[in-house]
């Protein structure tokens, strides 16, 4: 009797010890998902941004260039536009892979 009462005693133990080793990775986890979920938002802005500013840049110098105001950088920030969506679907695509 005394037996089986002492191996429930460490059944319970170990049983314990592993309920908190759960915990710790569980949480361990979230954070690393809420990390990685900021860094990949924080990177698509950057990446759309980034895109409609050189368009923008591009078309600005072209204008001044040849006094055609404002229709090159009308032109060149949509194209930019569309180079930044276009970065963003690669990145999805390449982080959809990754799952």
């Amino acid at each position: 009797m005394e037996k089986a009462s002492e191996d429930i005693e460490q059944l319970g133990k170990k049983i314990t010890k592993l309920r908190q080793k759960e915990a710790a990775v569980r949480h361990e986890n979230n954070k690393t998902t809420l990390s990685r979920a900021s860094k990949l938002g924080f990177r698509i802005a950057v990446e759309l941004l980034s895109a409609l500013f050189v368009g923008a840049a591009i078309g600005y110098l072209v204008d001044e260039t040849f006094a055609t105001k404002p229709w090159f950088m009308v032109v060149f920030l949509f194209l930019g536009g569309a180079a930044g969506v276009l970065n963003v679907y690669r990145l999805a695509k390449s982080e959809d892979a990754k799952i």
